[in-house]
């Protein structure tokens, strides 16, 4: 009783205490979010009409879990060095608090975590990922929970050896997961092919449309690109960024026209649109026009060319 009114609290502890709760959130979100992500990817669902060819929420895990988690290690290691050297601490006001509110999160989170399981379950609506991600969140909020339980007790400062294997076995699963994102994900160099590959497709987008209107208004297809630069609307023909030349275009027709880019790596499947959309089977090399969400773009490596016919009905002359 006499070292709980003796001890006091510094700015050194504030912080730290702080750091330390703030980063263990933000990695366990991390980690869950990421699993989240692997699970999808693994088992996707067919209801699921988006799909982001480029891991945006896997980077932004990653990149959190890259930064973050060692922080985290770092920060208890410190706190739980000076906790065996001046026992007393343990009894500083705001660990208890910061410990019990974790604890209550983490309870509130298990319990929750069961009653949706439950729910599903008796709704007969159990899947595969549902079930992997209901473990996940167990898994991770379950062990922050027993941790920090045994933690208020002192059982990682009387056992050493056993807090080090926890922290061990803790940090390889966090790497296997950081490891794996960059095995679903790609590398930041094919990142950077994709990206180019999807500006291509805007482009291509853009052409198309200017095309379309130039019909509209002349009822002709224009016989090259420099027919679309307009100095009044500002519209200028874009070009690949990534070589520097422009894009393939040729009049196949009275109606029909082609669009062509070279690609480098093969579409995944899905449209690529500025909205969530719903996948659809690779385009036939024809298509009438109707619109410019119904106008496929899926590509393979290397050049494509993308065939297209205007429908007069869909377009009348302006």
């Amino acid at each position: 009783m006499e070292s709980e009114r003796t001890v006091k609290m510094t700015p050194k502890d504030f912080f730290l205490y702080i750091g330390a709760m703030a980063t263990l959130y933000v990695s366990a979100f991390s980690l869950i979010a990421l699993l989240f992500q692997y699970i999808e990817t693994l088992f996707p669902d067919q209801l699921s009409y988006y799909y982001d060819p480029y891991s945006t929420a896997i980077r932004l895990q990653l990149a959190c879990l890259i930064v973050i988690f060692p922080v985290y290690l770092f920060i208890t290691r410190l706190l739980n060095r000076e906790l065996r050297v001046m026992p007393e601490k343990m009894n500083l006001g705001i660990r208890k608090w910061l410990i019990y509110i974790t604890l209550f999160v983490a309870g509130i989170a298990v319990l929750g975590d069961l009653i949706v399981l439950l729910n599903t379950f008796l709704g007969g609506e159990l899947t595969t990922r549902f079930i992997l991600k209901i473990l996940v969140v167990l898994v991770v909020v379950g062990s922050a929970f027993l941790y920090y339980f045994y933690d208020l007790k002192g059982k990682w400062e009387r056992e050493q050896g056993l807090a080090r294997i926890i922290a061990g076995i803790v940090s390889l699963v966090v790497l296997a997961s950081i490891v794996a994102g960059f095995f679903i994900m790609g590398s930041p160099m094919k990142q950077r092919v994709l990206r180019f590959d999807q500006e291509k497709v805007n482009d291509l987008q853009s052409i198309q449309w200017q095309v379309v209107n130039l019909w509209q208004l002349k009822r002709s297809l224009p016989q090259s690109l420099d027919e679309l630069e307009d100095p009044i609307s500002g519209f200028v023909v874009p070009i690949d960024s990534q070589t520097g030349e422009p894009y393939t275009y040729r009049v196949a027709g009275n109606l029909s026209f082609e669009l062509c880019a070279v690609f480098n790596e093969k579409s995944v499947g899905a449209r690529f649109t500025s909205e969530p959309s719903r996948p659809i089977p690779a385009p036939m090399m024809s298509e009438k026009i109707y619109s410019l969400e119904n106008s496929t773009w899926e590509h393979g490596v290397g050049e494509t060319c993308f065939s297209r016919t205007i429908d007069p009905e869909r377009y009348p002359k302006r």
